[in-house]
């Protein structure tokens, strides 16, 4: 196990589970028994009195399995196509294994707009608060169907980011294809040496980013992940990076007993989420 062995009571949560992580490698397919697992812990934690968003992916790629396309679509309406239809069914999905531990979800569907237009910000933080309070687990992903700056950027990782800033989260799990934060790719440099805790983003850890994700499903690379790090930790939240070859591995990081990279809140009272959006992102 890890050196970080930092066990947090932490109250607000959100999960973000990625596309690679929740398909079989060989075909594509929805893995149904990762999955499974990923709705008990997360139901697990609701009955702890946690309150818990999830962010999950997947909805181009189940898209793709249903429609027959054998290759990940590359023009834009081909893409929202595929979201129409995966999203669909990726809820559907959702809606019967919580609904296995008695567990009502809602979806949520952001744009940019969401986040930079005030009330819209404003409504969308007034929903989320009040699914809390229902006990409710929002289940959050990207408006790939009409909106196409968000798949021309490409990642879930900086969305669940500015979830976590947006409802005032404790922490941001990443369940990932990789263990964490290397010194390098540890696909191209076997002797890349895992980052077990990250206190402050400096200069040399934002240049150990790497834009690779290792998948054909995915689009989110280190420097997606590294850029919700800069949104999480300055909003007051930890973030994790873990493998989620076994998604059970939710409960050691409560205990703070993983192999990952745990990234230190870092409070900044000036960090501004809309400017960020609007300066980083265009």
């Amino acid at each position: 196990m890890s050196e970080i062995k930092e066990k947090k009571k932490y109250k607000r949560i959100v999960v973000k589970i990625g596309s690679s992580s929740l398909t079989h490698e060989e075909e594509g397919g929805l893995d149904f028994q990762k999955m499974e697992h990923l709705v008990r812990c997360l139901c697990d934690f609701r009955n702890r009195g946690m309150d818990v968003a999830l962010v999950s992916s997947g909805a181009i790629a189940v898209g793709r399995g249903a429609l027959g396309l054998s290759e990940k679509p590359r023009d834009i309406a081909t893409r929202q196509a595929c979201a129409a239809v995966g999203q669909a069914k990726l809820m559907m999905t959702y809606e019967r294994l919580f609904g296995e531990y008695n567990q009502v979800v809602g979806q949520v569907l952001f744009t940019k707009n969401t986040i930079i237009n005030p009330v819209a910000r404003g409504n969308t933080k007034n929903t989320f608060d009040e699914l809390f309070r229902l006990g409710v687990i929002p289940i959050v992903n990207e408006n790939d169907t009409v909106s196409t700056y968000e798949m021309q950027f490409g990642d879930n990782d900086t969305l669940s980011a500015l979830v976590v800033s947006l409802v005032k989260a404790d922490e941001l799990i990443l369940l990932s294809d990789i263990d964490g934060l290397y010194t390098d790719d540890p696909h191209d440099h076997p002797d890349a040496k895992l980052i077990r805790v990250v206190e402050k983003l400096d200069s040399d850890i934002i240049g150990m980013a790497k834009d690779s994700t290792g998948s054909d499903l995915g689009t989110g690379g280190m420097s997606a992940k590294l850029r919700a790090a800069r949104i999480a930790t300055y909003s007051g939240a930890d973030m994790v990076i873990v493998n989620a070859r076994d998604v059970r591995i939710l409960y050691d990081i409560l205990e703070g007993d993983f192999t990952g990279t745990l990234f230190k809140a870092r409070y900044n009272p000036n960090f501004c989420l809309e400017n960020y959006i609007l300066e980083t992102l265009g």
